[in-house]
């Protein structure tokens, strides 16, 4: 999935040597947020109102990160093209790889997941735009029977923390596979289909440790160990599982 632009100013902060450059982005949030992305660009999401010069601080605390984030991300460029919908084409579902085979046929657009093919009937075979829009309603919807599946796998797991079922919609994010919101919703990226069952299983267990612990602090992770021990491991796949 191709990365939205952000929005915001260019920033510079020295760290011994080297040099972290950042895109600072204001926003109605309570919290600082540092993201690195695949394609190794940092974006700083800082409260409304913030001092920039309180945000530099910030970063230039967190520099260390940045740069091993950065430095992770390095070794997986170049990051491969958009998508083109056509037949031939490499797509994956759960971690493994499908060809796409486009069909002429009257009659409504269908897709359909046959042996190791993304089967794509419809009358017009040249027409991309339906391709793309037909594939991605096929991802969205069996991305909410496997996330509705793992949810309850995981909300089982955590039943001795007083968490409860969640409600789960899903929705396209540029740059997160997940997030929750305090009255106990989790948002999941649909895109995370692609990814292997325990990846998915991951980001939902993330997730659901966050109704419990919002921050990345101690505790949190400390949950999040408890009820998956390879988090990390996983984690580390899953970043694979973006390029």
């Amino acid at each position: 999935m191709k990365p939205k632009a952000d929005r915001g100013d260019i920033r510079r902060v020295a760290y011994g040597s080297r040099t972290v450059e950042y895109r600072l982005v204001f926003e109605r949030r309570r919290q600082l947020r540092i993201d690195v992305h695949p394609d190794r660009r940092v974006v700083v999401h800082a409260p409304a109102g913030k001092a920039a010069a309180d945000v530099d601080a910030r970063v230039t605390r967190r520099a260390a990160w940045v740069l091993r984030q950065v430095a992770h991300f390095e070794q997986f460029q170049p990051l491969p093209p958009p998508k083109r919908y056509v037949s031939g084409e490499s797509h994956h579902y759960l971690g493994r790889q499908y060809r796409l085979k486009i069909t002429a046929r009257p009659g409504p657009p269908e897709v359909r997941l046959i042996g190791r093919y993304f089967h794509v009937f419809l009358p017009h075979p040249r027409d991309t735009k339906t391709i793309a829009e037909r594939v991605e309603l096929w991802y969205r919807r069996h991305a909410r029977a496997i996330f509705a599946q793992y949810t309850a796998r995981c909300v089982a797991k955590l039943k001795t923390e007083g968490i409860v079922a969640p409600e789960v919609k899903t929705r396209r994010m540029p740059h997160r596979w997940g997030s929750y919101t305090r009255p106990g919703t989790i948002v999941l990226n649909p895109e995370l289909a692609k990814a292997p069952l325990a990846c998915i299983e991951y980001v939902i267990m993330h997730e659901l440790c966050h109704l419990k612990h919002p921050d990345h602090g101690r505790q949190f992770h400390r949950l999040l160990t408890r009820c998956l021990p390879d988090w990390e491991k996983r984690k580390a796949r899953l970043e694979l599982a973006t390029l």
